[in-house]
């Protein structure tokens, strides 16, 4: 019987679990600009899943960046859902969640 499958299955659960309650955190204390801590820490993982030489922890590392980079867009919808109000908004920055009007609609 080999396990591994069931283990990197099991990382793969938890990594994007771990993502979903950072992008929130990040979202409201940081605002989208916190995208690029998300780029950067994928990046590295993408990069360090190149080198390692253990495949289980290339495939994990490769799980996390692609878990980062997915984070990154929905960081975005976060804001999004920060607008409609399903999600708490931070009164420190309310004035970033203000809705653009587009005035060349007509």
């Amino acid at each position: 019987m080999n396990i591994y499958g069931l283990i990197l299955g099991a990382g793969a659960f938890l990594c994007i679990g771990m993502f979903h309650p950072l992008v929130i955190k990040a979202e409201y204390y940081f605002g989208v600009r916190a995208w690029w801590g998300f780029l950067l820490v994928g990046i590295a993982a993408a990069v360090g899943s190149l080198f390692v030489g253990n495949i289980y922890i290339s495939i994990f590392l490769g799980i996390f960046a692609f878990s980062a980079f997915w984070g990154i867009g929905e960081m975005f919808k976060q804001r999004e859902r920060v607008r409609k109000g399903w999600f708490p908004m931070n009164p420190k920055r309310k004035d970033e969640y203000k809705q653009q009007t587009n005035t060349t609609d007509i």
